[in-house]
């Protein structure tokens, strides 16, 4: 997948090089990997046009979460944070069998005592920028997601996995414990008993066990392909995209920041957010559509 900074300079040249397929494409690209960048992105067009796609890729190290994978993805967050025209971001694994194995522990050996501290707090305010993005964020776990891959992905608005997928806070194997969220987010999920005996435990579901406590909202049956839960996720962000996206974006806001409060001032959030959307012009377009029985066409207006 190309550099995330070639992509500009390569886009003219999309149509005469293979290379290129799924980014700015009809069709969404099945996944594959060079060694040109870590986090690929890619904007998809036609049936899927909106959704915007994370690729990480970093085969021989399982995905695992290195100081270039990190930037890569920090830099990827920031140029989507403010883009009106992406209505979805959805992270994927273009490595097959797995999502991401956690810190890159080699890369991390070879850290001084001092470096360990800042770069864990990097990565756990990446993570929280992930989890702050206006717009939903779904993750398709295709395989391992340990440690911080699945840290990563407890940050997401909504989880897809294969049943083939491995999935598991398994720090305490390490004598040290989950450090980019999972401690909060986990039990914000699954509650505080059940994430207390999967991080106690080190414990690793697969995408079934996952769907059966709510730690994922879907579950589905591996694909030859191996991209499965990928596909799964497309079609739950065409969904989304057919919405209106400012409406889309203060219900997330609204359910986001009302989870942190009492039901009082949640309700007052609501209020806030409802009012953002009154005088839109989405709005009126949403309300004429389903008077006249059409189809809307929104904007983000």
């Amino acid at each position: 997948m190309m550099s995330y900074s070639s992509i500009n300079m390569l886009r003219g040249a999309r149509s005469s090089l293979g290379i290129l397929r799924g980014v700015w494409s009809s069709t969404p690209a099945r996944g594959f990997c060079s060694n040109r960048s870590d986090v690929s992105v890619e904007k998809l067009t036609g049936d899927h046009e909106g959704v915007t796609v994370f690729g990480f890729c970093r085969p021989a190290a399982k995905n695992a979460i290195s100081r270039n994978l990190l930037k890569e993805f920090i830099q990827a967050i920031e140029d989507v944070k403010h883009d009106r025209s992406v209505r979805v971001v959805l992270l994927r694994s273009l490595v097959p069998g797995v999502f991401c194995a956690g810190a890159d522990l080699k890369e991390r050996a070879k850290m001084k005592p001092e470096e360990v501290g800042p770069f864990v707090s990097k990565a756990r305010s990446c993570i929280s920028e992930l989890e702050n993005l206006p717009m939903p964020v779904i993750v398709a776990i295709d395989g391992v997601a340990l440690g911080g891959g699945l840290e990563m992905s407890l940050a997401c608005d909504l989880r897809v996995a294969a049943d083939s997928a491995k999935l598991g806070l398994v720090e305490t194997k390490l004598a040290i414990i989950p450090g980019a969220g999972g401690t909060q987010r986990l039990p914000r999920i699954v509650g505080s008993a059940k994430a207390k005996e999967l991080i106690f435990t080190a414990a690793v579901l697969d995408g079934r066990q996952a769907a059966e406590i709510g730690l994922v909202n879907h579950v589905t049956s591996q694909n030859e392909t191996g991209d499965a839960a990928y596909l799964k996720a497309l079609e739950i962000a065409k969904a989304i995209t057919l919405n209106g996206p400012i409406g889309v974006r203060m219900a997330k806001t609204a359910i986001s920041k009302g989870m942190e409060v009492d039901l009082g001032t949640g309700l007052s959030i609501e209020e806030a957010c409802y009012a953002q959307v009154i005088p839109t012009k989405d709005r009126i377009e949403g309300l004429t559509a389903f008077r006249e029985k059409r189809k809307p066409i929104y904007k983000g207006e």
